[in-house]
Formats: C-alpha cells, structure tokens, sequence
C-alpha cells in the first residue's frame, strides 16, 4: 500500500509517498480502507523529529481516518460488518491507504456524510469534548475562552460549548478567522495580535471572567489568561505552541484566584496499556452516543465539521506547508488514493 512517509526528519520537501506493507488486522482489530485522513500539528512536530508515536504505534503519520471496513481481525465481537463507513482517532498510520483499529475506537460515519467531511471529525472533536467534558466539566451558562479559535479544535469547541449551553468566546490573529468563529456560534471574538484579549473578555463578561480556558498556546499567554480568569476558574493546557518555560510569578497568580491548571494529550498513550486503551474507548463511546446524532441534523443544534481544504497524498508536502502558514481556518484533509 502507500503511505505518506520520510526518511529522517526535517522540513516539508522530505515528505513523499512511499510503497509500504499493509497491515493485518490482530485480535480485536478491524482493518479500514481509508479514504481520507486528515492534518494536525502533531504530524508536523514528528516531521520534524519532535513528537515520536508513542511505544507500539505505527511511525506513518496521520491521527485519524476515514473510510471502511475491509477486515476483522480474530476476536471481534460483531458490532461492525465489511463495508461498513467508519472514522477514528489514531496513535498513527491514518495517511496511508489501509490502517489497523481496535474494534471499540471505530465511530460510524454519520449518515448523508462524505469520507472528506468525516476524516475532520476524530481528532478536533474528540479533543475539544474531552477538554470541555472530561477534563474541565463544563456546565450550563459558563463562560469557555477558546483560542485558536479556527483551528480545527476551536471551530469543533465552539459548537461543543453551544451544544452544552455555556458560551463560547474565542481569540483568532484574522479578521477573516474571527468571522468563521461567530458563524460557528461564538459568542464574542477578539484578535490577539492587535489587542488585548485579557482586556477585551473582562470587558464582554463585565469583570467577571471566564470559568474555563482552552489554551493551546502556552508560556506567552500565561499572564493574560490569569488575568481574565474567573475565582475558581479551570486553565487546561493541550498544546505548547509558544513553548513552556514561563517567566513570573504564576504559582501565587494562581492561588490567588483559587484556579486549577490542567493539562492534557489525546495521542500521548501507550497502544499496549490496557488502562490507556479503556480511557480513549470510553471517551468514543460517549461521543458516539452524546455528540454524533447531532451531526444528522433534526435536532436543536446541527453540528458541522469544518473543511479548510482538500490536498492528495502526493501533494502531501503542500499540505504541510499550508498547515505551516497557519492560514487555515478548520481542518486540512488529505485524500488517500484508490
């Protein structure tokens, strides 16, 4: 099969398309025909050499996919049929053309859904549940600071917090971004590169604050999400786009609002910890049955997967440098050949 691969780490142009084994399925796994995959910013840290799959996941990029089921692997309990339409998160290997998933991480894909629109589902949306749900208990009529907020995980937060009835309020660096963030439904927008968003949410919540932070930024933002954090608020950490050394007082910044940091990696588990494993199927199995009727409408609020672009495994190279550009407002997906 081919697979979207390079030989040592660096930039872009060391990406190409090579000729690899297929997987077989083992036990309690399902071997899926991808047709879609899509991008994020952990295949680009692993091109680069920074964020290596962890122990016993497949070392071809992609975190989810898109497609169907082409093989069932010994033991699997029946609860999927060959040719079924199926999506995932992954520890790897979803940029290729056939992947291996154990049978309790598969979500079918919901009905009058493209492979192109699911493969922008797995990795952003199951985040942003487990930040706002798992992690952070979101409640009714709380106020979620989200940045990034047209990012593929922001776009898919938006939704989640209106779908929970709390209150989106995003940070984005365009106007065109924070545009796409309120058709999403955010409720305020605030561009960080030409004000400042601490200022401008105390403000929109009149001193108050907000109760949860999404924050995939990091060390430069520290200071201001403490400042625009409410008593008791919860700060929960995803990503370190700006690094993670920070300079200040924050530890007593911290205290004094009686505030909790909490920090969380989808990808960082061990594929042979059982523990690791019952976590993200329970995580699944939740979002199956709380968040993916929502996305065949007849229901109070249509969920929607957001699309930036579509670019061929051949062109894999371009799609990176279009993540790279950080232009991209929702999900880049890349479409596996026949």
């Amino acid at each position: 099969m081919f697979a979207a691969y390079f030989d040592c780490p660096g930039g872009p142009e060391n990406l190409y398309m090579k000729e690899v084994m297929k997987p077989d399925p083992g036990e309690g796994e399902v071997l899926v025909k991808v047709s879609a995959s899509a991008l994020n910013r952990a295949d680009l840290l692993q091109r680069r050499g920074k964020y290596p799959p962890p122990k016993g996941a497949s070392d071809i990029l992609g975190l989810e996919a898109a497609g169907s089921v082409a093989g069932l692997g010994p033991g699997c309990s029946g609860r999927w049929k060959m040719g079924d339409a199926v999506m995932a998160l992954l520890s790897g290997g979803g940029q290729a053309q056939f992947v291996t998933v154990p049978e309790g991480l598969l979500m079918p894909i919901p009905k009058d859904m493209t492979f192109i629109q699911a493969a922008a589902i797995p990795e952003a949306w199951l985040t942003a549940f487990q930040l706002l749900h798992f992690v952070g208990k979101v409640q009714e009529g709380e106020r979620v600071l989200i940045h990034a907020g047209a990012s593929g995980v922001g776009m898919a937060a938006i939704q989640l917090v209106r779908l929970a009835k709390a209150i989106p309020i995003v940070t984005a660096g365009t106007q065109e971004k924070l545009e796409a963030t309120a058709k999403a439904g955010a409720a305020a927008g605030f561009n960080y590169k030409n004000e400042d968003f601490s200022e401008k949410v105390l403000e929109f919540t009149q001193g108050s604050g907000v109760d949860m932070i999404l924050d995939c930024v990091g060390a430069s933002y520290w200071e201001k999400n403490l400042n625009c954090l409410s008593t008791d608020g919860r700060w929960i950490i995803y990503g370190l786009l700006s690094g993670g050394e920070v300079h200040g007082d924050l530890l007593a910044r911290l205290l004094s609002k009686r505030a909790s940091i909490h920090t969380s990696l989808l990808r960082s588990r061990d594929k042979e910890a059982s523990s690791s494993y019952k976590q993200c199927e329970r995580l699944v199995r939740a979002f199956t049955e709380e968040v993916l009727p929502h996305f065949c409408g007849g229901t109070s609020l249509r969920l929607q997967p957001v699309v930036d672009s579509v670019y061929p495994l051949h062109a894999i190279a371009e799609a990176h440098r279009a993540m790279e550009e950080n232009k991209n407002i929702g999900k880049i997906v890349i479409e596996i050949p026949v």
